[in-house]
């Protein structure tokens, strides 16, 4: 009997003492915590080019005109894993066929081994950022798509060939009736007037 209250004794303390840490296992300190931690990035690039191995990432995670967002542009050297040490231009452009014009975002230097570019966009709208610099005497460019806000899916350019293929479609059921009609009028045999 007194072990079986020891026993007892033994396992509401586990637990009692169990739910006490407890707190420290879910959460993170406050202290890790910054501006991106509990924000996804809208997009994540991971590719090579030359001799670096590039990351890009666009927050917040759905950026909306007139509301501030930022780049993280990550450069790597493949042979020893050196962060890039050089200035990167950032540049953008309009996602469409008839844009060719370029602005400069900035020029950012190396700050922990990240590049951040802040950014307020306008309007919304689907755009091109470009990422350039020089390294070993060469040049890098690259391109990663961004969309602000909830643009159209379907462009002007779009917009216009779906009107003409609604156009030609009309004009094509009108006429096959008309022809149907004509061709059905011609096959009637045509009644002989009576004489008087």
């Amino acid at each position: 009997m007194n072990h079986s209250r020891q026993f007892l004794l033994f396992l509401v303390t586990a637990l009692l003492s169990a739910q006490a840490f407890s707190h420290h296992v879910l959460g993170r300190p406050s202290y890790s915590l910054n501006e991106d931690s509990n924000t996804p990035p809208s997009m994540n690039i991971e590719t090579q080019i030359g001799n670096y191995f590039v990351t890009a990432m666009v927050y917040p995670a759905f950026p909306k005109p007139n509301e501030a967002g930022r780049i993280h542009f990550y450069a790597a050297h493949l042979d020893n894993g050196e962060p890039l040490n050089t200035d990167v231009t950032f540049r953008v452009k309009d996602d469409s066929w008839f844009s060719n014009q370029q602005e400069k975002l900035g020029a950012q230097v190396l700050d922990d081994s990240v590049y951040r570019q802040g950014f307020v966009f306008q309007q919304e709208g689907n755009y091109i950022i470009t990422a350039e610099f020089v390294a070993d005497n060469q040049a890098y460019s690259i391109d990663f798509p961004m969309s602000v806000g909830n643009p159209l899916p379907v462009g002007p350019l779009g917009i216009a060939v779906g009107i003409i293929v609604l156009v030609l479609i009309t004009v094509s059921i009108v006429q096959r009736k008309r022809l149907t009609r004509a061709k059905i009028q011609s096959d009637r045999p045509s009644k002989p007037i009576a004489p008087e």
